[in-house]
């Protein structure tokens, strides 16, 4: 199983900062992450990943439990699985994972859409993650903790070293999968829709592994404003006062600056 992650933006100003993670991990613990309020997220989505490509990823790196916990009262599996029948216990795992792909193969060959075909893949696939957040403390006393579940215990602890390890830069902007090319080419307006356009993706590539075109960029952001989907717009910022914009402290995401209808900015016009 491979879990990673990945600091993709870390900016501060006046001593507030805002980092945007990306993360891969086990798809069956994302339910837990989602709980944390003060995160805004984007997460790749099994109704848009081919289901042939969802079988080959997960053929290739299927997630398997970290900790085989044996069974007691309570949510805390404290004693784990003697050492000598963790690889029986896999191996069920893994059977169960076989028999998941040939009946999402299945239905798929019977016509059935991807979004339904591959949610009998999801307990065995990874999924990433587009995270922002301007106070990451609660998720770390609750998460690193010991009686958190293993597998996001394993994940809290490395976004908390990355984090920890990390430098930001001083910005007045935050931009996530802008790089230093794109920032010395284009206007603030411009840069704000390849943000928002790569945030959506959750990565800078598409899921054909290629590089997205400005162009495209903009042609999706403009998209994702006219429909209101209006997530990805949570990871791109800029410097507000010291106090609390929606989930962020000092800093207002561009779904703040639009929804309340602030004028600093002016991509829904300037950028489509």
């Amino acid at each position: 199983m491979t879990t990673t992650v990945k600091i993709i933006a870390d900016t501060t100003w006046n001593n507030c900062r805002i980092t945007t993670m990306e993360l891969r991990y086990p798809r069956f613990i994302h339910s837990e992450f989602m709980t944390h309020r003060v995160f805004s997220r984007n997460a790749s989505s099994s109704r848009a990943i081919p289901i042939d490509r969802m079988i080959k990823s997960i053929r290739e790196d299927p997630t398997i439990p970290i900790h085989w916990g044996l069974n007691k009262p309570g949510m805390q599996a404290s004693e784990e699985l003697p050492e000598i029948l963790k690889e029986n216990a896999e191996e069920i795992w893994l059977q169960a994972c076989d028999n998941a792909i040939e009946s999402a193969k299945a239905l798929h060959q019977f016509g059935i859409h991807k979004q339904v075909a591959n949610r009998l893949l999801e307990p065995f696939a990874h999924i990433t993650v587009c995270v922002t957040a301007t106070d990451w403390d609660n998720f770390f006393e609750l998460r690193c903790h010991e009686d958190a579940e293993p597998n996001m215990q394993f994940l809290a602890n490395l976004m908390q070293g990355m984090l920890n390890g990390s430098t930001p830069i001083t910005s007045k902007t935050h931009l996530p999968y802008c790089t230093t090319d794109d920032i010395a080419q284009h206007n603030l307006d411009i840069l704000q829709s390849i943000s928002v356009a790569r945030c959506a993706r959750v990565s800078y590539k598409t899921h054909d592994n290629k590089p997205p075109r400005i162009e495209e960029d903009l042609k999706l952001t403009k998209r994702l404003y006219e429909s209101k989907h209006w997530s990805p717009f949570e990871h791109i910022a800029t410097i507000g006062s010291e106090k609390t914009y929606a989930n962020f402290y000092g800093w207002k995401s561009l779904r703040y600056i639009f929804e309340h209808g602030d004028q600093l900015l002016n991509l829904r016009h300037s950028s489509f």
